[in-house]
């Protein structure tokens, strides 16, 4: 695959649906379910077109500054906007009401900046809550056993809409195929779905990068968020 090739965009897309689809089919899903969010990091505005127009269902941005210059050349137009970076406290006012869907809150802090920021302009922000699945010291994200609690935080906040949750589980050394981390974020993701909170609707669990995710599919992901395997390499 060429870097930044805009012409092969079109054919990766088309591997990696046929990819998704055959793995929602193994574990009896329905390849629609499964949103291909392209993750456009470094990636130009021209390739992030060249993504919309092949039907990708969301980008993903993880620098604010990158974003903002993105959509300045309205590289988005046609598709929802997703932050799927480290947000950190100072971005927040640039971030909401501009991405449709923020997948990496991870603190109770950043989810009353959210909900402060959204109110003061009217709206209410969707979010992820993003979970450290493998407990990994240098990741963001909050321990597995504290997502009742941020939920809860969140169903009292004004302007935050919780969807589910989002991962980034630990790189094996050789791939992720024995990695138990996706079935564990199942299990949570169930689990959190049987609460009944205002404002919290598990309907989105988002894992799955361009080396692992079939098995995140495999494993009950129902977002993918797809960089080189559309893109080609850095």
């Amino acid at each position: 695959m060429a870097t930044n090739n805009t012409d092969a965009i079109g054919e990766n897309i088309k591997r990696v649906r046929c990819a998704i689809a055959e793995a929602s089919q193994s574990s009896g899903r329905d390849p629609a379910s499964i949103k291909l969010v392209a993750a456009a990091k470094t990636r130009p505005s021209s390739c992030v077109v060249q993504a919309i127009a092949h039907g990708v269902d969301a980008v993903g941005e993880n620098r604010v500054q990158e974003m903002l210059f993105k959509k300045a050349e309205d590289a988005y137009r046609g598709a929802p906007l997703h932050f799927i970076g480290h947000l950190q406290s100072n971005k927040v006012r640039n971030v909401v009401g501009v991405c449709d869907l923020i997948e990496s809150v991870d603190s109770l802090g950043l989810i009353e900046l959210i909900g402060r920021r959204a109110v003061s302009l009217g709206i209410v922000q969707d979010v992820l809550i993003e979970v450290n699945v493998g407990r990994e010291i240098q990741k963001a994200g909050v321990l597995p056993e504290r997502t009742e609690e941020i939920l809860h935080h969140a169903s009292l906040t004004d302007g935050v809409n919780v969807l589910g949750l989002m991962a980034v589980p630990p790189i094996l050394q050789d791939n992720y195929t024995d990695c138990h981390c996706f079935e564990t974020m199942f299990q949570l993701f169930v689990d959190m779905s049987t609460k009944k909170y205002d404002n919290v609707a598990m309907r989105y669990l988002s894992m799955g990068m361009s080396g692992c995710y079939a098995e995140a599919i495999r494993a009950g992901s129902n977002v993918v968020r797809i960089g080189s395997a559309i893109f080609g390499e850095r």
